[in-house]
């Protein structure tokens, strides 16, 4: 067995093309992540867009196949591309410039409302909220409900006529982190209620009844909370076991099961839950969403689950029992639940970023203020070069991953751009990097960054709570989307051209008609494209010269992108269907294109501000000369790794073979399972749930 594999391509290989389908479904899951990871055999996807509509579901819940399980995820995600997309044609080797440069400008009218508000917004959270006491006692006041409600910062993303502020993607971000600088669980509040609850699903799928009748509440401050993940169904919305049984009437259904780990599940007045809708004669059936009144009878939050971080979290184990919904609170209709979900997230998923950006923001204060205080050794620490260097990737970074979601959120303000593999790519690469920016952070500050901010004051100290903004990012390394997921879902959507031409090639199930069909459209298909990946622009060396000094850069990414599209396709012609086993490999394919997306973002951004704010083209330069030296590391992983040899031993690590390794320790007792098993039933718990009083 070799422990490298050193063949490396140059755009050629056999014509062949197979590769992953893993889809993610939006489960709020801090074990895997909001995600349904799923790969899918190329045909068998195919088969399921021609289909149409939602994959069925299993006979039982709980016992499914890996296929069944990839055939509901795959069914889910969006198909058509009927929008430009960057990062789309990124992975395919072509530098679309134009798609997002000149960089985009918001709506004057609307930058002014946002403004009016966020400065409102800014002095509230200065003057009234007390993050440290929120992490204290691990809940935030019923009165910062009531402020944040008066304010209208539940209503953020609803639109006026019911309410809301209608605020643009760029300025609820902005909001959010802003109120994620004083406390990180108010963040997560809004979000979890704007971007995954009530709003957004009926803002883009609701009747204008649904709308009128709850949007209204919403913006009024009643919170929502989304509930799919169950104690026993993670990334695999296939298995999930809560069931809508439609009553004999029709007027509507009986909800039963267990939701775990719903974000704002303890004050939630208004739930969208997830639900298995059984197939019977003339109703297909499928995972449903159903907007829920929370206080309905039969629902029991028997649970406020705790964590490692965001400790002001209202998060919840909450059960339904026989309850009832109307048939006129099914959100897009039946089967339509995780497609729906998925496209929500295309810009719901945006929150997150925000938040891991204002992370950034805030480390790269505390650093800058901290290294040029402190001295060691007769000089400031920062003027050392082991902590130079760190400060340098802290404030670089920073303005990368700014650049990122700001062009995201412009791309989804203007809505003439599909940016779902923006978005993921922002959301995995902000959780990434703001981790390893706070990790940072401690370093610099040595024993006091691991100090606690109480403590530090007590010692007449500068409480800067580095340890606490560490715990509380660690999730969003899981939430909506786990690194590994995220990985997945992006190197579905970058093989999708592939998989619509030549899908059939490498489908079991697909006939010799079928086959000869894939053959015809994959000839013509690459004919055109395989020529493209060998010459363009980044080769020329006036090319971007508009950019100055950073016009190398963007040939860098030209040039790049077309390597990484025939690394790809080289791979997909060696491993054909056994291509979505190779997760490392994809997951590198995957952040080499993050790391290109990033620098166009910086570079189209800096050229932007190159008037106003100057110094950001040395920002620029700085992390585009990191970033290129990841990218090579990245590629050098390709095709020189230990995958195989880790598997291999993986499989003898679960066999128990190296289990000796383990001894000398005390490890946990063995007396529960690691998944805890629920019944059908009544709760046997009492109601935990927390009903924020109303404002005097």
């Amino acid at each position: 067995m070799t422990t490298t594999q050193n063949s490396r391509p140059d755009g050629t290989g056999a014509a062949g093309a197979g590769g992953p389908t893993g889809r993610e479904a939006p489960i709020d899951d801090p074990d895997t992540g909001p995600a349904a990871a799923a790969g899918e055999a190329a045909g068998t996807a195919a088969a399921i867009g021609e289909a149409g509509g939602a994959a069925p579901l299993a006979a039982e819940a709980g016992q499914v196949s890996e296929k069944e399980a990839r055939q509901v995820a795959e069914a889910a995600r969006e198909s058509a591309w009927d929008r430009p997309s960057f990062g789309k044609e990124l992975f395919l080797g072509r530098f679309r410039l134009d798609l997002i440069n000149p960089w985009p400008r918001s709506n004057p009218d609307d930058v002014a409302r946002a403004e009016e508000f966020l400065g409102a917004f800014g002095a509230y959270l200065d003057s009234e909220v007390d993050g440290a006491a929120i992490e204290r006692d691990a809940s935030i006041p019923d009165e910062v409900f009531h402020g944040l409600a008066r304010l209208g910062a539940f209503g953020m993303k609803i639109d006026r006529k019911y309410g809301g502020l209608g605020l643009s993607n760029l300025h609820y971000c902005r909001a959010l982190m802003r109120a994620g600088s004083i406390s990180p669980a108010i963040g997560a509040l809004l979000s979890a209620h704007q971007s995954i609850g009530v709003p957004q699903p009926l803002k883009m799928f609701g009747t204008a009844e649904q709308k009128q009748r709850f949007l209204p509440r919403l913006a009024g401050g009643e919170v929502s909370a989304f509930l799919l993940t169950e104690p026993d169904v993670g990334s695999d919305p296939a298995r999930l076991a809560t069931t809508a049984e439609p009553t004999a009437d029709g007027t509507g259904y009986r909800l039963n099961g267990v939701k775990l780990w719903a974000t704002n599940g303890t004050v939630a007045t208004l739930l969208v839950v997830m639900a298995r809708v059984p197939a019977a004669e003339g109703r297909r059936g499928g995972i449903t969403a159903f907007v829920v009144e929370g206080d309905s009878d039969g629902i029991t939050v028997e649970r406020r689950n705790a964590f490692v971080g965001l400790r002001g979290l209202e998060n919840s184990l909450t059960r339904f029992h026989d309850v009832f919904v109307p048939k006129e609170n099914v959100i897009g209709g039946e089967g339509k639940g995780l497609k729906i979900a998925l496209t929500t997230l295309n810009t719901g998923r945006l929150s997150l970023p925000a938040m891991c950006v204002g992370a950034g923001k805030w480390s790269l204060n505390v650093a800058r203020e901290w290294a040029a205080d402190r001295v060691q050794w007769g000089r400031p620490v920062g003027e050392h070069e082991a902590v130079a260097k760190k400060l340098a990737f802290i404030a670089a970074t920073t303005y990368g991953m700014e650049s990122m979601l700001d062009l995201c959120c412009l791309l989804a303000d203007d809505d003439r751009n599909d940016i779902r593999i923006e978005a993921a790519l922002v959301k995995l690469y902000a959780s990434e990097m703001a981790w390893k920016i706070v990790d940072e952070l401690i370093q610099i500050r040595g024993g006091r960054g691991y100090e606690t901010a109480d403590s530090l004051a007590a010692r007449g100290e500068r409480p800067a709570a580095a340890e606490q903004i560490l715990r509380d990012l660690r999730i969003n390394r899981i939430f909506e989307g786990s690194t590994e997921i995220m990985h997945l879902l992006i190197a579905r959507e970058a093989v999708d051209a592939h998989l619509s031409v030549a899908g059939d090639i490498i489908d079991p199930d697909a006939g010799l008609g079928r086959k000869a069909k894939a053959g015809v459209r994959a000839g013509a298909f690459y004919a055109k494209w395989l020529p493209t990946l060998a010459v363009g622009k980044g080769q020329a060396p006036g090319a971007y010269a508009e950019f100055g000094p950073l016009a190398g850069h963007l040939r860098h990414v030209e040039r790049t992108s077309r390597k990484l599209a025939r690394s790809t396709f080289y791979a997909m012609s060696r491993w054909q269907g056994k291509m979505e086993r190779k997760q490392v490999f994809l997951g590198r394919v995957v952040d080499i294109g993050a790391e290109l997306f990033a620098m166009s973002a910086v570079c189209v951004r800096a050229y932007a501000e190159r008037d106003t704010r100057p110094e950001n083209v040395e920002l620029a330069d700085l992390f585009c000369r990191q970033a290129r030296l990841r990218v090579e590391e990245l590629f050098t992983g390709l095709w020189s790794n230990t995958d195989s040899v880790d598997v291999a031993a993986a499989k003898r690590i679960l066999a128990g073979r190296y289990a000796a390794v383990e001894e000398g320790v005390a490890t946990p007792p063995a007396d529960a399972p690691w998944v805890a098993r629920w019944t059908p039933g009544p709760s046997t718990e009492p109601d935990v749930r927390r009903r924020i009083p109303p404002a005097h």
